[in-house]
């Protein structure tokens, strides 16, 4: 009897110290990358990330291969336990990331009635914001799978859906003005396009079975730093992280601009929200101003703000440059931050070590196949900015 009481009392104490662990990780700025790849990363790859000076990765598995139809889920249709075997798998790629010195962020591209849409046949799934009823199986598996990671060594954060966007087929434009955005919530609140009460059902699932993990949240209209405008307040659980994304001008930064006749540069004149306006170190402050203005005037604290993700198309001549306006405005304020992202298995327009040029011929061939992605990376000057700054620690 002694022994078995003991042995409880030390794992409790080791729950307790991991829990503490967790939170007070973020009380100092974190400087890491995203991970989007089709396939588990290896050691090596942790350690490479890790090498650079990052101390947290953002972990995606929904490219990963399933075991049925969703990883982890089974079926994002009709949700009904954690997949063992996808579990596993995404266990042992925490236990890869620790043992290299990262903390690690789950963050799903899908939830249930809410697949990907690079995993829907390129159509956005709109079911989880038509009937609150539908958040049921969010919640069910979150709490499973929180159940499941709540003491995983590594963990630090659950980021709960990545870049939902509610307001899509819900009559709000993309980029409105916060007048028109608070209007929009005024009308939306209480019913199933809130996005504040989605996030506050699955933390009161979460918490059930995981009181400590810090939660991260990401705002509406796919992560858009201009969405947390609506919100009338801060989440009720005091161990939330509020993530933003950052890929604006997105007309400048992404791919489809390198397919112009003449693209647009940064700094430069690039459409926006309806107009076309002048790009530059001040308009990207300007821009990012829209979620430090909102979080002061809730007394949300800066270690409680993420810039999850942000990036630019590297083959552009001025990526280095919004690289570095973008990440001198995150340091400013004191926020964490995660690139987008650390060699990518499966799409290279933002793997920065590659530089600028076009990407070997064996990347295409290893995906084809399904094999470890063969091309070696290096420091190039379009990953200056971001090496420069993980080194801060």
């Amino acid at each position: 009897m002694f022994k078995i009481s003991a042995l409880c009392l030390a794992l409790a104490l080791s729950a307790s110290v991991r829990a503490a662990d967790r939170a007070a990780f973020w009380t100092t700025t974190q400087r890491g990358g995203n991970s989007f790849n089709r396939l588990p990363p290896d050691t090596r790859y942790y350690q490479d990330l890790r090498g650079y000076g990052a101390s947290w990765v953002r972990l995606s598995y929904d490219k990963w291969k399933p075991e049925q139809r969703d990883f982890l889920m089974g079926n994002a249709d009709d949700y009904q336990q954690l997949v063992a075997s996808d579990l596993a798998t995404l266990k042992a790629s925490v236990a890869k990331a620790h043992a290299a010195g990262l903390k690690v962020v789950i963050a799903p591209l899908s939830l249930p009635l809410s697949r990907w849409s690079q995993n829907n046949q390129g159509k956005f799934d709109d079911r989880i914001w038509q009937d609150k009823a539908h958040w049921k199986a969010a919640g069910q598996f979150w709490q499973d799978l929180a159940r499941a990671l709540k003491d995983t060594p590594g963990i630090a954060a659950y980021n709960l859906i990545n870049e939902p966007a509610p307001e899509k087929q819900g009559g709000l434009a993309e980029h409105a003005s916060a007048p028109d955005m608070q209007a929009w919530y005024a009308n939306a609140q209480g019913g199933s396009r809130d996005l504040p009460a989605f996030y506050q059902y699955l933390i009161a699932q979460i918490r059930a079975v995981d009181p400590y993990t810090p939660v991260m949240v990401d705002a509406g209209w796919y992560g858009a730093a201009d969405a947390f405008v609506y919100w009338p307040e801060a989440l009720q659980d005091k161990r939330v992280l509020y993530s933003f994304h950052m890929y604006e001008p997105y007309q400048a930064t992404s791919g489809p601009n390198l397919k112009r006749k003449q693209p647009y540069r940064y700094p430069g004149d690039v459409p926006f929200a309806g107009k076309t306006q002048l790009w530059n170190q001040q308009r990207v402050a300007q821009y990012l101003d829209a979620v430090n203005g909102w979080a002061r005037s809730l007394a949300i604290a800066p270690e409680q703000i993420v810039m999850g993700e942000f990036g630019c198309v590297r083959m552009l001549d001025s990526c280095s440059q919004y690289l570095d306006d973008v990440l001198s405005y995150a340091e400013d304020k004191r926020y964490h931050w995660a690139f987008y992202s650390f060699r990518e298995d499966a799409w290279d327009a933002m793997d920065y070590e590659l530089g600028q040029a076009k990407v070997h011929w064996r990347y295409w061939e290893a995906m084809e196949k399904g094999l470890p992605d063969p091309v070696k990376r290096s420091a190039t000057p379009e990953f200056e900015p971001i090496r420069k700054r993980l080194q801060q620690r």
